[in-house]
């Protein structure tokens, strides 16, 4: 099984997708370690990545899932499109959707430290979602334990 931890920055899918992985005896993937040094450029510099920038990024995401028997990844994966290209060629794939009001978001950006990833960005990514319509829908402002406990439960 291939579980997609996904939303917009600051909504702690890293934590939330390393403590489920540990939960399911999993491998813990950062899409965000995979990023090539241009898209990091962009995302340092304040500039919103483009489709075109991210396509070779999430094809390189999938061939890495593929690869794998059991594992969360942890992405954004804003858009459905997204979303479907991660999932290429995967049977077992799940999605879990990770929200919570942009107050308690931009309140959480401000208080961590990303290598590349400003606050600034949080607007855009807002613009762009789109939340998914069969996915496990969890509001963070629940707290870890219980927002994992969820999780593996409805997975």
């Amino acid at each position: 099984m291939i579980v997609l931890v996904m939303g917009v920055a600051g909504v702690g899918k890293t934590t939330i997708g390393e403590a489920l992985a540990r939960a399911l005896g999993a491998r813990f993937i950062d899409a965000d370690d995979y990023h090539p040094p241009e898209n990091v450029a962009k995302m340092k510099a304040g500039i919103a990545l483009q489709d075109a920038d991210r396509w070779p990024w999430l094809q390189h995401l999938n061939r890495i899932l593929r690869d794998e028997e059991k594992a969360v990844l942890a992405c954004s994966a804003l858009k459905e499109s997204y979303r479907r290209r991660l999932a290429q060629g995967i049977d077992d794939f799940k999605v879990v959707y990770l929200h919570g009001s942009a107050g308690l978001i931009r309140e959480r950006m401000k208080v961590r430290r990303h290598r590349y990833m400003p606050a600034a960005l949080l607007d855009s990514q807002l613009a762009t979602l789109e939340p998914p319509a069969d996915a496990i829908a969890i509001d963070v402002a629940a707290p870890l334990e219980d927002s994992v406990a969820a999780i593996v439960e409805l997975l």
